[in-house]
């Protein structure tokens, strides 16, 4: 087999697994621990079953892989003919996963660069594919991470969630935080900026929230060619139809991505949730 540069992410870029097929991507799982169970997200619980344990308030929390596991992962991946890694991760303002990534990198069998994406869900997804073409072309490592962050600096994430509890319950809310009395009162717009969720706008009511959604991402967008992912937790009906909409006001759009969010982004958001990602590429 060749040798080559492969790209590593983490189960929250939420990447269709076809495509992670195809262009070889391999993702290391986070873990939802839920009650005294620790089960890694996309294999042990589904989203459904997230949404409904947060329904009836049951504890959830949520980890980070182990330094162990990345090392496993790495070596799995040199073993299948890697010549160089990039390892592409969620915001570390949100998780511990670059910090672990970072000690498992230091004694691998082949050389990893670590990269911190600032990005989430599939702004951190749109980030890896672009390292993964980039590789594919015959591209360097140093191609692939500047490919990465030219992505994630381009990529823009906005989201709807019907309330702030769950962000404020597990310490995500950043700069919102100040905002938090006065927005729970009403239905917040939030977005992903310097790798920390900051509240964006207040609406009165969801369906003026969504409205406005949708008006910033097509905003957003523009008429150059761009990427699109509209992500939900236990709302596919709002996803799919957002998902019509900016099909038909997007000129530009070449692929439009609808998925539901794992069982650690979910923990966060709570049922309700619907984000869009703007990727240009």
């Amino acid at each position: 087999m060749s040798r080559h540069v492969a790209i590593v992410t983490d189960s929250t870029a939420y990447l269709p697994p076809r495509t992670m097929e195809r262009h070889g991507i391999t993702a290391v799982p986070l873990t939802v621990v839920l009650g005294d169970q620790a089960l890694e997200e996309g294999t042990e619980i589904s989203a459904r079953s997230l949404a409904e344990a947060l329904q009836k308030r049951r504890s959830v929390t949520t980890s980070r892989p182990s330094p162990e596991q990345f090392a496993e992962t790495y070596r799995q991946v040199a073993e299948r003919g890697a010549s160089d890694i990039v390892s592409l991760h969620l915001s570390s303002e949100f998780s511990g996963t670059y910090d672990a990534a970072v000690l498992a990198g230091r004694d691998a069998p082949v050389p990893v660069r670590v990269v911190d994406t600032g990005m989430v869900a599939m702004a951190l997804g749109f980030c890896a594919l672009a390292a993964a073409e980039t590789a594919e072309a015959g591209g360097t490592v140093d191609d692939a991470v500047t490919a990465a962050q030219k992505r994630a600096a381009d990529t823009s994430a906005y989201f709807y969630v019907d309330t702030l509890d769950y962000l404020r319950r597990g310490g995500r809310i950043g700069a919102a935080q100040a905002l938090l009395g006065s927005a729970l009162a009403v239905k917040p717009l939030l977005q992903l900026n310097g790798g920390r969720i900051e509240l964006l706008e207040k609406v009165r009511t969801a369906s003026k929230a969504i409205a406005r959604l949708e008006e910033i991402v097509a905003e957003r967008a523009g008429r150059g060619q761009v990427d699109i992912a509209v992500h939900h937790l236990a709302a596919p009906e709002r996803a799919s139809a957002l998902a019509d909409r900016l099909r038909a006001r997007v000129p530009g759009l070449a692929d439009l991505h609808v998925s539901e969010v794992g069982a650690v982004i979910g923990a966060h958001t709570g049922p309700g949730l619907l984000g869009a990602v703007v990727s240009p590429r």
